[in-house]
């Protein structure tokens, strides 16, 4: 007999509703605070990206059903804004500014140095989970351009190799830590 990995059928074996449990209290706090309001769809996308870091599959089916949205309502909104992210972010998230002093100043050396070492596109995160990369339109300190921004901290002129070394330095203040 075959092994059931090996079992072409098995993929079609029902494993129950994943959805059958009552979600989790912090997620059923946000539906609670939004029930009855068909406008808010937005708003409680962004409740949840902010409370979990992104919208898990499992958040927009929950969202779909305790708020009686279309599932496929909310995966239209998920994915037409760029602001929700549909898989977990990093550990660190970086942003390279792409604003117009940034950009006459090489941010694109900087994005391109950045996607060659991580190995990753924008939007993407590492395999290990470490290092989320992503651009902004601006953030806002064009008398430092270019920027970068790891996490929560800005980090101005910077240059490709600047760059990099900033985010070894992350590593390595992790290991003494």
């Amino acid at each position: 007999m075959a092994s059931d990995k090996s079992d072409p059928l098995r993929k079609y074996v029902y494993r129950g509703d994943p959805l059958a449990e009552p979600p989790p209290p912090e997620l059923s706090a946000i539906f609670t605070r939004h029930r009855g309001a068909p406008d808010a769809l937005i708003t409680v996308l962004e409740d949840i990206q902010r409370q979990y870091g992104y919208l898990g599959q499992n958040h927009l089916q929950y969202l779909a059903r305790q708020l009686n949205f279309p599932l496929a309502r909310v995966y239209g909104v998920v994915t037409f804004y760029n602001l929700f992210r549909l898989d977990p972010p990093g550990k660190h998230q970086i942003r390279v500014c792409r604003g117009t002093a940034c950009h006459v100043n090489h941010s694109a050396a900087i994005l391109s140095h950045l996607e060659n070492a991580l190995g990753i596109g924008v939007d993407e995160t590492t395999p290990d989970g470490e290092f989320t990369l992503q651009t902004v339109a601006c953030v806002g300190a064009c008398s430092l351009a270019p920027v970068l921004v790891v996490d929560e901290h800005t980090y101005g002129r910077m240059t490709p190799d600047a760059a990099w070394r900033t985010l070894t330095a992350l590593d390595e203040r992790e290991a003494a830590a």
